[in-house]
């Protein structure tokens, strides 16, 4: 699904506009996006929870020539399915 069929689904499930659908959908992203950014975590109880990890640094290789590269230690975004998605998934 794109962001554009998104926003379609989004306005006709709320009876909303397109346009309105698109700003709701563009201040939950920032949203989130922001409160990341911060260190902090979302948790939307039985849908789930937005938060970050820490990787360390580590050492990888290059696929193409196998060269040794020095992967550097970086903050990345994690979702964790809620129990209510993990049951409507496996319906």
């Amino acid at each position: 699904m794109t962001k554009a069929e998104l926003i379609d689904a989004i306005a006709v499930k709320a009876n909303i506009t397109k346009k309105d659908a698109g700003a709701a959908l563009n201040a939950f992203t920032d949203t989130v996006t922001d409160t990341l950014a911060k260190g902090n975590r979302i948790a939307l109880i039985g849908f789930g929870t937005f938060d970050t990890s820490k990787r360390v640094a580590r050492e990888g290789r290059n696929p193409s020539t196998g060269a040794a590269i020095k992967i550097p230690a970086s903050i990345v975004a994690r979702f964790k399915a809620g129990s209510k998605l993990k049951e409507a998934v496996n319906k």
